[in-house]
């Protein structure tokens, strides 16, 4: 492969490309931290070099989506390929109404436009989509395909038309089956019509699972009890994916560590600047200044970034954040058992709620209350053995350990979690490190992924570089200075 990468691949990723590289469809059934993503990118980039597509459409949810802006794009685009990377919003100011112009300019750059989801199921959405795509070769990307796995949702419909205006069709995700192999249908649709052989989702259901006629009053439906068949089905999925797993990637580093960006609300973002003035104006009026009280005003900044603020009598007000949806969506990303940290309490229930009430597009639960347990101070200490075993059970429902890091970060081990997730971050580097070993330990046989949900230039990020650097956050501040930390 001539190909001029960036960064070179992994073997895996290497291989991905080679299957699918000219390939009119595909999908990359890739375990998070595999590095689909760069995968995709440097599939586009080499149908660019051979001037079969001038352009991309990268459909994410929107929880992720600015993250290939920010971060995906520029960390993987080689650098001999000139970009115009352009995200949607449904706000028509001039300023994005000048960067969508940029699409439109007949030059020889790659073209790039990254929608959410969601706008898809909008008329406006859906009608730029089609602009941008008609006059165009274009490779049309679904970065979490599992979002249009109901064949009735608007998007999904939507997004399946949009799919004859694209020469090349990509789909990626970690999970294709959230639920049960009916999952594949619209993904698998949204490629190519009838690759799995199957001229509709119900042929395709009848083909797949195991279905009963029940009555419940005067209301008569069908359920399903069961799958068959599900060989053929795989084999039939080889013929257009890729799957890798995080423990066949040899070349991968036992710890694998991902960052996952927010941006804060309009409503956070003025309220952190009030918060920011008011602790330089608290700190500066103190003749002496400590590292607890910097830590003290830095933690005020933290808890708006997770959601929260808290009156001056301790009153904690609810503020709308961006953090649970990513949360939820890298969620979806996910196999197998999950620890989730939080710093704060007022998260840790949250998420829990957030879990155990999570639904489908079709109203069922998603996870359930039996799926996820809370670790942290008020847990009765009788329960929290209870809860370890039941997490360390492979047979057992219990999928999320939602705990606090002092609490369940020291001692246990949770060995049968290979994905851990870190909502927020305190400032102690031992207890981040003793948190991490719960699930990187000996009786680990997988590699372990760990995300960070961080709020973009906030104080998320400098707390998560000092501990990722393995700092001494108090001895940090003081010696840099609070202003480094607040400003």
């Amino acid at each position: 492969m001539r190909y001029k990468f960036k960064h070179e691949p992994y073997a895996h990723q290497l291989e991905a490309l080679k299957q699918s590289c000219n390939k009119s469809y595909y999908a990359y059934f890739m375990d998070m931290g595999t590095g689909k993503s760069k995968v995709l990118i440097d599939n586009v980039c080499i149908l660019y070099d051979q001037g079969k597509i001038d352009s991309a459409l990268i459909v994410a949810p929107k929880s992720v989506y600015r993250n290939w802006e920010l971060k995906e794009i520029p960390t993987h685009l080689p650098t001999h390929v000139e970009a115009v990377v352009v995200s949607w919003s449904p706000h028509k100011t001039q300023k994005k109404l000048k960067e969508l112009g940029t699409l439109d300019k007949i030059d020889h750059k790659l073209k790039i436009f990254l929608m959410n989801i969601e706008a898809l199921s909008t008329k406006r959405g859906y009608e730029k989509a089609t602009e941008f795509l008609s006059c165009r070769n274009a490779l049309l990307a679904i970065d979490e395909s599992t979002t249009i796995k109901s064949p009735k949702a608007a998007r999904t419909k939507n997004l399946t038309k949009l799919r004859k205006l694209a020469p090349y069709r990509r789909i990626l995700t970690g999970s294709p089956v959230t639920k049960s192999p009916i999952d594949l249908y619209s993904q698998c649709e949204f490629l190519e019509e009838e690759c799995l052989n199957q001229s509709s989702f119900w042929s395709f259901q009848n083909r797949y699972a195991k279905m009963v006629r029940r009555t419940i009053s005067t209301h008569s439906f069908h359920s399903i009890v069961g799958y068959q068949n599900l060989t053929e089905l795989n084999t039939l999925l080889t013929q257009f994916s890729y799957r890798v797993r995080k423990e066949d990637c040899l070349d991968l580093p036992d710890k694998i560590y991902i960052k996952r960006e927010v941006e804060l609300t309009e409503e956070q973002k003025k309220i952190y600047e009030d918060l920011k003035n008011n602790a330089m104006a608290f700190i500066e009026s103190k003749e002496l200044v400590t590292a607890p009280t910097i830590l003290t005003q830095l933690l005020r900044l933290q808890q708006l970034c997770s959601g929260f603020t808290k009156t001056e009598e301790g009153i904690i007000v609810p503020v709308k954040s961006r953090k649970i949806e990513e949360l939820m969506a890298t969620l979806e990303e996910t196999q197998g058992k999950v620890i989730i940290w939080g710093f704060f309490t007022q998260n840790l229930l949250e998420i829990h709620q957030a879990i155990a009430t999570a639904k489908t597009p079709e109203g069922d639960l998603k996870y359930g209350p039996e799926s996820v347990e809370l670790f942290y101070g008020e847990t009765k200490s009788e329960e929290r053995q209870n809860i370890v075993e039941r997490f360390q059970d492979p047979n057992s429902p219990l999928r999320f350990f939602v705990g606090q890091p002092r609490t369940g970060g020291y001692g246990l081990t949770l060995t049968e979690a290979k994905t851990v997730i870190y909502y927020s971050n305190g400032y102690d580097l031992e207890v981040r490190l003793q948190s991490e070993d719960r699930a990187h330990r000996i009786g680990q046989t997988n590699k372990v992924t760990y995300v960070d949900i961080v709020a973009k230039d906030t104080i998320d990020e400098k707390i998560l570089q000092a501990l990722r650097s393995k700092i001494d956050i108090s001895a940090r501040v003081m010696k840099e200075g609070y202003k480094e930390w607040i400003v």
